[in-house]
């Protein structure tokens, strides 16, 4: 007997049909002998019109209350599952986040889960229940409803399956698996049939929408195998995320292509070339909660250099204003900006044993007369900062280069 923990997103119980549709899904897993415990998110579009409801009623919610309101998605689903689930006798119980005491920190609207009683839900699975969670929400040590973050539904889902020690932790989508790249911009993209949880990590924090990167992070931490699954088709094995496992000698040099269009670059003109200037411009935009991504400084030139970095395109007014606030300061020329960027990141952990991926990227981009105008690196990941008009033909290009279309 698997004890198999299914998590399931927001279109896959979008109306009474689709819920129906899981409540078969999940009731087949328990007659073959499985165990099941079901995370649902709430129905799609539920949470956005919970969202616009309090800011209907107040210009700036109050985080503690808009968790309370905002909860109340992932309510309706367990109980409309469980009714499902009953009427085609089978017995199931729901729960929310705070019933199943979910225990998280007090970071309202972002909180990160501390610890799971599992307790109760191991008795219920005995007794032949299929118990059936509200995701993307906890209880705080003060009572307090807590919500983990949009996408936090899959956090949950792994986090029950880490506390239970679960066989495996299926996540259910609206696709059915993890790709090379995305295939609406790459229609020969293919599933892969498993990635490591170092490459979905990278994936999933340079613009791969598949899963949230905290229950990557989650899953790797407690070794929890996740599988990536579609909610619309009857067969198919998904994607499994694994660990790197050494008996598969021949891994591919490149696994997948990531890219991301919401980047936009700044940079800071004439800053003296001094110790403690990168300092002296980040740690304001910091202070100012600013996330940056790609960093670079030019050669230094008459004792002056030209420091650039890129944010979130949402994130660039307000880093403009925090730069131009300490431009006189540093002795700054000037502040630019130009958000017409984007980001292209190969990835893959064959990167490790394989010269010369760096060069053929640059080639194949060179090739078309794509600009590179930023260049990050890690062990298993190459990311390019281009403009954003030639996105899309990087990523075909390239996809095609690393062999990407070719079954393995």
């Amino acid at each position: 007997m698997a004890l198999i923990v299914q998590k399931y997103g927001g279109t896959s119980v979008g109306n009474p049909e689709r819920i129906k549709n899981v409540a078969r899904k999940v009731a087949k897993f328990q007659a073959a002998g499985n165990q099941v415990v079901v995370v649902v998110s709430a129905m799609s579009g539920e949470t956005n019109r919970l969202i616009a409801l309090a800011k209907d009623v107040a210009t700036s919610p109050e985080p503690r209350e808009l968790d309370v309101v905002v909860s109340t998605g992932e309510q309706v689903t367990i109980g409309l599952l469980c009714m499902a689930l009953h009427d085609i006798g089978v017995k199931a119980k729901s729960y929310t986040g705070a019933q199943v005491r979910i225990l998280t920190d007090s970071a309202h609207t972002k909180a990160r889960i501390l610890n799971i009683d599992e307790a109760p839900i191991k008795k219920d699975l005995d007794e032949g229940n299929i118990v059936v969670v509200a995701g993307f929400q906890g209880v705080d040590e003060h009572g307090n409803i807590t919500t983990l973050g949009r996408g936090g539904s899959d956090t949950t889902g792994v986090a029950l399956a880490a506390a239970l020690k679960a066989d495996e932790c299926q996540i259910y989508t609206d696709v059915d698996g993890v790709y090379t790249t995305d295939p609406r911009v790459v229609p020969e993209a293919r599933k892969l049939d498993t990635i490591t949880f170092e490459e979905m990590l990278e994936l999933a924090s340079l613009g791969s929408k598949v899963l949230q990167i905290r229950s990557v992070e989650f899953a790797g931490k407690y070794k929890v195998k996740l599988r990536v699954l579609s909610s619309f088709q009857e067969e198919g094995e998904g994607t499994l995320i694994t660990v790197e496992e050494d008996q598969n000698m021949e891994q591919p040099v490149i696994s997948g292509i990531a890219f991301n269009r919401d980047e936009a670059k700044l940079t800071v003109l004439g800053v003296p070339d001094k110790p403690g200037i990168a300092y002296q411009i980040l740690g304001p935009v910091a202070d100012a909660n600013i996330e940056v991504d790609m960093i670079i400084q030019n050669v230094s030139q008459d004792g002056t250099t030209d420091f650039s970095f890129t944010v979130s395109r949402g994130d660039l007014d307000k880093a403009t204003k925090v730069l131009e606030s300490v431009k006189a300061h540093i002795g700054a020329r000037a502040v630019v900006s130009d958000k017409t960027m984007a980001k292209v990141s190969i990835v893959g952990v064959g990167m490790r044993s394989h010269a010369g991926v760096a060069s053929q990227m640059f080639r194949t981009l060179a090739e078309e007369g794509i600009n590179i105008q930023m260049i990050s690196t890690s062990e298993i990941k190459i990311s390019v900062a281009i403009e954003e008009k030639y996105l899309e033909l990087a990523v075909r290009v390239l996809h095609k280069a690393f062999g990407l279309d070719v079954a393995a």
